[in-house]
Parts: structure tokens; sequence; C-alpha cells
């Protein structure tokens, strides 16, 4: 069952092109990324950095702790083998919603 909740606007999020947005008590941020809206859990699975604070480069955010780099569409940090959860994320017209119901679990998690 999908729950979807607005959680930005696109006009915001496109200026910055991240921010962090509270979900059921847990952090997540959201990350602007050419066309493509991505959401994952704010707190790194390595060293609970924030990844906010993080780096974007090519299609990746970037650990500010160790430099993980984790796969924006999918979470996944290829040298550690390790996922960082992610959401399902749709936008409409200029609102983004996020599926509070679709989390995708890392297998570590």
């Amino acid at each position: 069952m999908s729950e979807w909740v607005k959680v930005a606007d696109m006009k915001e999020l496109a200026r910055r092109r991240k921010k962090v947005v509270n979900v059921d008590g847990e952090d997540v941020v959201l990350f602007a990324a050419g066309e493509k809206v991505y959401a994952l859990r704010d707190t790194c699975i390595h060293e609970q950095r924030s990844l906010a604070k993080g780096t974007l480069f090519n299609g990746r955010v970037i650990c500010p702790g160790h430099q993980w780099q984790f796969d924006l569409a999918s979470g996944w940090e290829e040298t550690q083998e390790r996922c960082q959860p992610t959401y399902e994320v749709k936008v409409e017209g200029d609102e983004v919603h996020l599926n509070t119901q679709q989390r995708v679990l890392a297998e570590n998690d």
C-alpha cells in the first residue's frame, strides 16, 4: 500500500539541490539531480553523518565522513558493497511527494 506525502516544492529544491525533510520521525534527504529527484535516509549507514552535508557528483552523493559514494537512485555503495536506504519519489507539478510505505531497506538496515 502506498502512502504519498508532499515533502517539498520543486522550485525550492531546484534552487538548493538538496533538502532534509522529516518523515515519520526519520530524516530523509532529497536531491535534485538533472531532471530527477531522489530520496535517501539522511543518516549514513557507515558513520552516521548527514548525507545532506555531502557532495553531489556524477549521480552519487559523497558522504562527508569517509567519502563513501552512494548511488542516488539505488543507494548502492560499490566499493563497500553496502546500501543506503532509499525512498520512492514522484513529482506532480511543482510538488515533490515521498512514498512513506515504500522505503527500500538496505541489507544492513
